[in-house]
């Protein structure tokens, strides 16, 4: 989903991932819940059952973008094959970042 006004930093966007690599049991939820607070991003990660993991995130598209190069990194132990923008089936509600159990 592109921001409002078109521009690249200054209005809320809301941005899908779906991250596949060695990305669950190493961390990766939580260190991503601790990146997106950081950033200033309201949005949710989880694993899903094939062994990817994927977040959705809104804010400011200088964040998101941050957000997506921090996500090809990874924390220590994570490997990360790939970072592939995805549609979000939903819309961040308030506040924060936050791993959920869909």
């Amino acid at each position: 989903m592109e921001s409002e006004s078109g521009s690249a930093g200054g209005s809320r966007e809301v941005r899908g991932y779906r991250i596949t690599g060695r990305v669950q049991g190493v961390g990766f939820r939580w260190w991503t819940q601790d990146a997106g607070r950081a950033l200033g991003l309201a949005g949710s990660v989880w694993n899903r059952r094939d062994g990817s993991v994927e977040v959705c995130a809104a804010g400011k598209g200088t964040a998101l973008d941050a957000l997506e190069r921090a996500l090809g990194e990874g924390p220590l132990g994570a490997r990360v094959d790939s970072v592939t923008r995805v549609r979000p089936d939903h819309e961040p509600v308030g506040e924060g970042f936050r791993i959920v159990h869909p």
